[in-house]
């Protein structure tokens, strides 16, 4: 009977090792379920059974309340601990709730907006597991880009869940008749940070002047009937960074909200005590944005990101960019073939270049040889992985809030996860605008990553002066020229991504030129982190007829300023 006892409790305790294993990885989950947070028990087996979400993560299970409540939400957690399931959850559990059921012909009952057509696409696919069971809810999208025509005929038909794009539903706000937002009874905005960083605050203020959701907006309009009592209607705004600019349109277009964040310790309890966790912000009255300033305000903010990401930068000078960049992905795969690396460049025709070549550059592995057999650099076989591993920024993410953006498609829902930047030693200054909003970076074992690849087994045992003169770069470099130089179209391609690439380095705004100056770049190093000797003509061309044509005129303009002052000169007195 001991024994039994003994045996149990063994078993006891290697289930709750094992729960605190998968529920705790990177403190992201939470030790409640989604059941004790009160959403409906056919949705939460579907999470469990058909979705793979096994226990909330922490910010699912401090909001989820939040928003059954009904009451206006901040949402501020780091990217990758499931903001999506903290709003579509409670929306779909209280639209299944509703007598009698909802119909299409009802319209739209939540309005999801979105930055971006690939966030666009990512909420629309989790809208549409989650109604799996509640097949008379339909979820639906609007996006730039798409067939306008066919999405008329869907917002005619009826959309009770519909995820947009802020260009797009104004379009249709103001374009299409048959838009039914009558019964509109959420209002959603994820990465809010990201929407307005887009540029897209213009359209945002329009769409909120139709739907009637600002403050003074929202009362005139249940004044004269067009929309159901305040206490219908619930704004929800979810962002990864509390910037100035979220803080504004936070205390515009939210009433009296609940503030959610990723401040606390581990919850231990259900959902009873975690509105009163809560930090309930209230705002005085409807006057100006100015005097009513009631979120907080910091000059630099601090962001969130997952405790179990592993962030580093690597310093390469400009001219061996491309071989660090091919050796790094080399050793990544070499470590675990099935993993997925997303690469971060600053323009469309870098992405060209940079696919073609990594699809189809050989090599040959012998240093001296030119003879020898060639084989595929990179094998990377399959391409659906579910999951990124690591995110490298071969190019600058400028504003430091697009760095958390970008690392954050990795390290998602305790996963572990690496997170890579690229700078030369004149933007390693950088590093001091990530640490002021806590965002730290350690060096990347470069020297090491190098002296893997022997060649003819040599090794190399001392430390050199610089990574440009080590074997590896010298001779994966002359490989990669002698690969270019021979590939018409891929040739075509390296000067397109070269020249694109010069324009985006000038495009940085603000402080950050001070870090990313152009004339700080050395040209002939650019054209050889895209596989060439030299710099292309057309491009120095172009930068050496500019300054002769700037020399012109400076010319010109002083033989006027001549003329002219000899023409006053010789003008009779009186």
């Amino acid at each position: 009977m001991k024994d039994s006892k003994e045996k149990s409790g063994a078993k006891e305790n290697k289930k709750t090792t094992k729960e605190e294993d998968e529920g705790g990885r990177g403190g992201v989950f939470a030790s409640c379920s989604f059941s004790d947070l009160g959403l409906d028990p056919k949705l939460c087996q579907h999470l469990q059974d058909n979705m793979g979400f096994q226990v909330p993560t922490h910010i699912q299970a401090r909001a989820i309340p939040v928003v059954i409540s009904g009451r206006h939400a901040l949402v501020n957690a780091a990217t990758g601990t499931g903001k999506t399931i903290v709003y579509l959850a409670p929306i779909v559990h209280l639209l299944q709730m509703r007598e009698p059921r909802i119909e299409r012909s009802d319209g739209t009952f939540a309005l999801v907006l979105v930055p971006t057509r690939e966030l666009c696409m990512q909420v629309h696919g989790i809208a549409q597991k989650l109604v799996h069971r509640f097949h008379w809810i339909v979820p639906g999208y609007i996006m730039g880009g798409e067939n306008r025509a066919k999405e008329k005929a869907r917002l005619r038909k009826g959309i009770s869940i519909l995820i947009a794009t802020p260009g797009r539903l104004l379009d249709h706000l103001k374009n299409t008749s048959s838009f039914v937002y009558t019964n509109l009874r959420w209002i959603v905005f994820d990465e809010a940070d990201r929407i307005l960083e887009l540029g897209f605050g213009k359209a945002i203020e329009e769409i909120l002047e139709f739907l009637g959701s600002r403050k003074n907006d929202f009362d005139r309009e249940v004044d004269n009937g067009k929309l159901p009592p305040r206490a219908a209607r619930q704004n929800i705004l979810l962002s990864a960074t509390l910037t100035e600019k979220v803080n504004q349109f936070a205390n515009i277009s939210l009433d009296n909200p609940v503030m959610v964040g990723l401040d606390d310790k581990k919850i231990t309890s259900g959902p009873q005590n975690l509105l009163g966790r809560n930090l309930t912000l209230r705002s005085e009255g409807c006057g100006s944005l100015e005097k009513h300033n009631t979120f907080p305000s910091h000059p630099v903010e601090n962001y969130n990101l997952p405790a179990q990401l592993i962030q580093r930068y690597v310093k390469v000078s400009c001219g061996s960019r491309l071989v660090v960049l091919l050796s790094i992905l080399r050793t990544l795969f070499d470590r675990e073939i099935s993993q997925k690396i997303v690469v971060f460049l600053s323009t469309c025709d870098a992405v060209d270049f940079h696919y073609m070549l990594l699809s189809e550059f050989q090599w040959g592995s012998e240093m001296h040889s030119e003879a020898n057999q060639k084989q595929k650099f990179l094998d990377a076989r399959g391409l659906d992985f579910p999951k990124v591993r690591c995110i490298i920024q071969y190019d600058s993410p400028g504003e430091a809030s697009e760095y958390v953006h970008r690392v954050g498609r990795t390290a998602r829902l305790g996963e572990k996860g690496e997170a890579l930047l690229f700078l030369q030693p004149v933007e390693i200054d950088y590093l001091h605008d990530l640490e002021q909003h806590s965002v730290s970076l350690k060096e990347y074992p470069l020297q090491k990553v190098l002296d893997s690849f022997p060649l003819y087994g040599q090794k190399h045992h001392k430390k050199l002066i610089s990574l440009d003169t080590h074997p590896w770069v010298l001779f994966l470099q002359r490989a990669l020229e002698r690969f270019v130089l021979t590939e018409p179209k891929l040739m075509k391609r390296a000067r397109d991504a070269f020249c694109s690439w010069v324009r985006a380095y000038t495009a940085h705004r603000g402080e950050l030129k001070k870090i990313f100056m152009v004339k700080k770049l050395h040209l002939g190093h650019v054209a050889r982190s895209f596989g060439l000797k030299e710099q292309p003509s057309l491009v120095g061309r172009s930068f050496q007829m500019q300054a002769k044509k700037k020399r012109k005129r400076e010319h010109r303009n002083d033989k006027t300023s001549v003329k002219k002052r000899q023409v006053l000169s010789t003008k009779p007195k009186g």
